[in-house]
Order: C-alpha cells, then sequence, then structure tokens
C-alpha cells in the first residue's frame, strides 16, 4: 500500500519534532555547561570515538587543523578531554574525554539521548529495526539530492 502526503507529512513532522527537541535540550546543556556549541559537538563526537585523532575531529566539524587545535587547548584547559601520544606512531595524537556523561554536570550533554534511548527500549524491536532502516533511506537519499 503506498503512503499518501498526509504519512509523508506525519512523518516529517515527527522527525522535525525530534530534531527541534534534542536541539533545544543541546542547547540548554550549553547553557548550563557554559560551553559553545563547536565544543559541545566535538565532546560528543569524541565520546563516541574515544582516541579520535585531531584530524577526524577537524574533518567532523569542517574546520581548520589550527582551529582544532585551540578547540582541543580549550577543551584541555577545561578539564574534558586529553591529548595522548599514539604508542604506535609518536607523531599521532590521540584524544579521549576525560568527564563522566552520566554525571552532572555533563550529562546535561547526553540527558535528551539517554531519556530517547530508555523510551526505545520500550518499543518493539522490529518496529525500531524498521524504522532505523527506513530513516537511514531516506536521509541517504536526501543528502545524495542536496548539493
Amino acid at each position: 500500500m503506498k503512503s499518501g502526503p498526509t504519512d509523508n507529512s506525519a512523518l516529517t513532522a515527527a522527525m522535525l519534532r525530534y530534531v527541534h527537541a534534542r536541539t533545544a535540550a543541546l542547547i540548554e546543556a550549553r547553557r548550563e555547561l557554559r560551553i559553545n556549541e563547536l565544543d559541545a559537538r566535538a565532546l560528543l563526537f569524541i565520546a563516541d570515538n574515544p582516541g579520535t585523532r585531531p584530524g577526524t575531529l577537524s574533518s567532523f566539524l569542517g574546520i581548520t587543523s589550527a582551529g582544532v587545535t585551540t578547540l582541543i587547548d580549550r577543551l584541555i584547559q577545561r578539564g574534558a578531554v586529553r591529548r595522548e601520544v599514539d604508542p604506535g606512531d609518536r607523531r599521532v595524537n590521540r584524544i579521549t574525554v576525560t568527564v563522566d556523561f552520566s554525571a552532572a554536570p555533563w550529562s546535561a550533554l547526553t540527558r535528551f539521548d539517554d531519556a530517547f534511548d530508555h523510551a526505545v527500549v520500550a518499543g518493539e524491536g522490529s518496529d525500531i529495526r524498521s524504522l532505523a532502516s527506513a530513516l537511514n533511506r531516506f536521509t541517504d537519499a536526501a543528502a545524495a539530492a542536496s548539493p
């Protein structure tokens, strides 16, 4: 059965509602922690990718290597990350989060995502997998169509 415009609109509205709610939660977390958007995005990326290299972070954030160096220095001064020399290649630095996102005040950055995950756990597994697969397909198609 083919979905009509109402179904498409409902899905788009639901996705936008999620994006707006998550964005509002991150804005509030940034206010609580007194960090900027780039610092928050960097912290969340590093937490998801422990031991990330500065170049990888630079590509993810879309900023220069000098900008990443400044950002990392700022996060080190806050005690939020550490920079370590890679034991396999001493020319390479690895960045790791040092704060605990499960405890205040840093939990503010992940509060919404954690609450969403708890709600998802209560859902039906096959529905969750189907929805995730569909959202990934829709996102890939939209991203491919965008310049």
